[in-house]
Formats: C-alpha cells, sequence, structure tokens
C-alpha cells in the first residue's frame, strides 16, 4: 500500500463521513441535563460523533457555530412540541394555558434536552449565545402574540398590546422554567398551578386595560 492510500484510508472506528445533524446529535449526548455546550470541546464532539477532528471543519467553523445551530434546534422543536400541546387541549377540551404549561415542564425532563439548553445558556451563555437564545424567545412571543388575537377575535374581546402581554408570558413561563431546574420535581406540579394562575391573571389585566384605560394613567 502506498503513502498516498495509507493516509486516504479512515482511521479504525472513526466514520469516513458524517453529517451535520449527526455533529449535532453528538454534542446535544454530551450535553445532558446540567452541562452547558459551551463547555464541550472539539475533541469531546468529535469523539462522540466518531470522526477525525479536521472532518468538523467541513460543517462548521467552529464549536460556537455549532452550539448556534443546537440552541436554533432546541427553540424549533419546542415551538413545536407546544404547538401539538395545544392542539391537543382543543381535542381533549382542556385548558390550553394549563396543557401548554404541562408540556412546557415536561421538557424539563424529556429525552432531548431542548428546554434545559434554552433556559440554561440564556442566562450563563456567552454573549453570542444568549442573543441566539433571545431570537428564539422572540418566535416564541410572535406565535403567542398571533394565538392571543386569534382567541380574542373568536371571543369578540379586545386585548391590550397583545405583543407586549405575549412577551410578559413567555419571559415569565422561561424564568420559572429556570426555577424548575434547580427544584425537585415532585414540586413542579404546584410550579405548573402558579404559572397557570400568573399567565391568566396577565391575559385578564390586558382584557381589563383595553376596556379601562385610564388604569394605566
Amino acid at each position: 500500500m502506498s503513502p498516498s492510500e495509507r493516509a486516504a484510508k479512515p482511521t479504525v472506528g472513526r466514520k469516513a463521513t458524517i453529517s451535520q445533524d449527526q455533529l449535532i446529535a453528538a454534542a446535544l449526548r454530551l450535553v445532558g441535563p446540567h452541562r452547558s455546550i459551551s463547555s464541550l470541546s472539539l475533541r469531546e464532539i468529535t469523539r462522540e460523533a466518531g470522526i477525525a477532528p479536521n472532518s468538523f471543519y467541513r460543517h462548521f467553523k467552529s464549536t460556537d457555530e455549532l452550539a448556534i445551530c443546537v440552541i436554533e434546534l432546541a427553540g424549533s422543536t419546542l415551538r413545536k412540541v407546544i404547538g401539538q400541546a395545544r392542539f391537543r387541549a382543543q381535542e381533549r377540551n382542556k385548558g390550553i394555558v394549563r396543557m401548554s404549561v404541562e408540556t412546557f415542564i415536561e421538557q424539563l425532563y424529556d429525552d432531548g434536552p431542548y428546554l434545559p439548553i434554552l433556559l440554561r445558556e440564556g442566562v450563563i451563555g456567552s454573549d453570542r449565545f444568549k442573543h441566539a437564545v433571545r431570537q428564539q424567545l422572540s418566535f416564541f412571543e410572535q406565535e403567542l402574540t398571533e394565538d392571543l388575537i386569534a382567541i380574542a377575535a373568536r371571543s369578540e374581546l379586545s386585548p391590550a398590546a397583545p405583543a407586549l402581554i405575549a412577551r410578559a408570558i413567555t419571559r415569565l413561563v422561561f424564568a420559572m422554567g429556570a426555577d424548575a431546574l434547580e427544584m425537585p420535581q415532585e414540586e413542579h406540579p404546584l410550579l405548573i398551578d402558579q404559572m397557570v394562575i400568573m399567565i391568566k391573571m396577565l391575559v385578564t389585566g390586558a382584557y381589563q386595560l383595553e376596556k379601562y384605560p385610564q388604569l394605566t394613567d
């Protein structure tokens, strides 16, 4: 075998090729429930993925770029999960708020660490990671704004500043989700009850504010 043939031959135990999704999956396996994605090294990720370190750069310029992709995946996956919960709530004739909050908190101990990633990187991540998390929160806010407007139209009610209420609800839910990370799982039902009441108070207040604008004077 010539030197060039030996160089072209993949190292035993390593994959000759890998996809971007497989690299992201490898990073997710390493993050776990309590580890920040910013702590992952290139060597760790490529070892988990089963590739040579140089192969990493075919898909990402840096581990930070990979981390941003993981944050974006976490946000899009959670939005899909919460959206499905809203549909299930309608099918089961269960409150949309409660179903959405229960589904949100359940993601803390789901197999995919998507919610812990957003909660953690939004607080202790680098400035770039925090910005990426805020971008994902803005997508949640936009979808919630549309939901509030649609619900109001069906009930012939008009909430004041739906975009602002959507932002308040989103920030409340994520802040309390961060609290849930630090508390025993058996305390989560009480936390869910509190979150549901707070969200209903915010929405009810928005309706009252539209009806009585002098309340802000």
